[in-house]
């Protein structure tokens, strides 16, 4: 989720591809019901007016699946990561891998480490919503597991933590994923390991879930799990490299099959669950991984202007990871304004266009003031330091 434009200044396709108006509406769609779930956790819908003339199982779509929602992010990640990667050095196995973290921690630290500190200040100042009160947890503790990646291992020792340290999970396993990414490129990019060994792992999600149900933090928020998500990206952006363009009629397949796996998930959950059991994750990052497919295939073959009526998706896509990491910030605040208030759950649904309006500017404030600015300066910066000799580029394998 933490994906942006990342393509050489000059290459117009690279970074036509990685600014997919389809890929950026999915993106925008995960993270409102990202928001919408953490919203409805203390505004529950089903409570309030909506409940009276909506279905139960629509309402709890789009409420209740925000686990799912991160997985499509893990699928995107994935992907975007992949192509761009592609595009940049023409094949994972000449991966730059210094080139590669130096990216990705430009883009990824700065937020991360002013939403700590943010974090512990209101952690020190007692502010509710953010004080630590679970046994066994301590602020220390908790700063050295977010920025060590671990975060996720970390709840599932003590407990969950407040909501606004909880959204670091996915971050955990997403960046353990490309420490290692570059790494396994280069060992098994010019084998023919790497695809089966990618595949291996998507498939792994059941037998994981099923392994430890024992466990329910761990069981949802484990490494190989998350990992299995972006997995199923990366094979999505070889098979795009292998075959770049589609027939229309191919795409459109694609796409009604990822549309209805998607909706099977969000909607039927509970009779996907009796008829696949853990298996129904495959079923969300598979029809993750056709969507961003058919979005790509769509782009290259018959590219056309994308809806205006979507631009607020979109929006919210390309801004998905600041949204992300700050929304809880506005869900407590309007929550807060909503029990002052008299908390009405019959009436709880005006309160959510504050919500996602608010987290939206926030987002693009962060964006725009704070990550997109520090980004470009830690990239300008390293882009100025003079070039290591050829030979001392060990990191560096030549296509």
């Amino acid at each position: 989720m933490n994906e942006r434009r990342d393509a050489p200044p000059g290459d117009a396709t690279a970074r036509e591809r990685a600014r997919n108006p389809g890929i950026d509406l999915l993106r925008g769609l995960s993270i409102v019901l990202v928001v919408m779930h953490h919203t409805a956790l203390r505004i529950p819908l089903e409570k309030g007016v909506l409940g009276d003339w909506l279905p139960q199982w629509f309402l709890y779509g789009i409420q209740y699946d925000g686990f799912e929602s991160v997985f499509l992010f893990f699928v995107i990640s994935g992907f975007l990561i992949t192509s761009n990667s592609l595009a940049r050095w023409g094949t994972l196995a000449a991966i730059d891998a210094k080139a590669f973290w130096r990216r990705r921690a430009a883009r990824i630290l700065p937020c991360l480490l002013i939403l700590v500190a943010v974090l512990c200040a209101l952690a020190l100042a007692g502010v509710p919503h953010y004080t630590l009160e679970r046994p066994g947890q301590s602020l220390p503790r908790a700063a050295l597991a977010a920025l060590g990646l671990h975060l996720n291992w970390y709840e599932a020792k003590t407990g969950y933590l407040p909501a606004g340290w909880d959204v670091l999970w996915s971050l955990s396993i997403e960046e353990v994923f490309y420490l290692a990414f570059p790494v396994v490129c280069l060992s098994l990019g010019r084998t023919r390991v790497l695809v089966p060994a990618l595949l291996l792992l998507a498939l792994s999600i059941p037998v994981v879930r099923a392994n430890i149900h024992h466990d329910e933090i761990w069981s949802e928020n484990n490494y190989l799990q998350g990992m299995a998500g972006i997995a199923t990206g990366v094979l999505a952006a070889l098979l795009v490299r292998r075959w770049p363009t589609a027939r229309a009629s191919t795409g459109r397949w694609t796409t009604a099959l990822g549309v209805i796996g998607l909706l099977a998930v969000y909607f039927a959950g509970t009779e996907m669950w009796h008829a696949l059991r853990y298996g129904y994750m495959l079923v969300l990052t598979f029809s993750a991984a056709a969507l961003v497919i058919a979005a790509r295939w769509r782009a290259a073959s018959s590219p056309t202007p994308p809806l205006r009526a979507f631009g607020w998706l979109r929006s919210s896509g390309r801004l998905s990871y600041e949204i992300y990491l700050t929304h809880m910030f506005v869900v407590w605040l309007v929550v807060d304004r909503f029990d002052a208030a008299g908390g009405d759950l019959r009436l709880g649904v005006v309160w959510y266009p504050a919500v996602l309006v608010g987290a939206w500017a926030l987002g693009w404030a962060v964006a725009r003031f704070i990550s997109g600015p520090l980004e470009r300066l830690i990239l300008r910066a390293s882009a100025s330091r003079p070039a290591a000799p050829a030979s001392a580029m060990s990191t560096r394998v030549s296509a």
